[in-house]
């Protein structure tokens, strides 16, 4: 049983919006540090978007902007709203959980993450 589901991903047109979420289970609601990743064709994996318990936020400054990162506590679920979306967004995007910490912030590292879920593509055409 995944941990972590990934949905809301397919296909969009650039500038266009598209929003994802991630249903985690309740072993890992405590996890200070949530986020999301993605895996472009023949790139490695990057760090999107993490969230720290309550609220903060980061973000990578090639999404700043133009994704944001939530969380509803009582669903268990993350969601990462993906507005003006650029072709270099195209992607398998991931979420995590039990991530690092640093400073009141979550780290970007994915060694640093214990949960995953299997992802869901994101594909933006021009």
């Amino acid at each position: 049983r995944d941990d972590m589901v990934e949905s809301g991903g397919g296909s969009v047109q650039a500038g266009g919006s598209l929003t994802l979420s991630c249903v985690y289970s309740k072993n890992i609601y405590s996890s200070i540090c949530m986020g999301w990743f993605r895996q472009a064709p023949g790139k490695e994996r990057e760090g999107v978007a993490f969230m720290y318990y309550g609220g903060t936020t980061n973000y990578a400054d090639s999404v700043k902007g133009r994704f944001t990162m939530s969380r509803d506590y009582a669903k268990n679920t993350l969601y990462l709203q993906m507005n003006s979306v650029e072709t270099d967004d195209t992607a398998r995007y991931f979420c995590a959980a039990d991530g690092g910490q640093a400073g009141g912030s979550c780290t970007s590292n994915e060694l640093d993450y214990n949960y995953w879920g299997p992802g869901t593509q994101v594909t933006v055409s021009s």
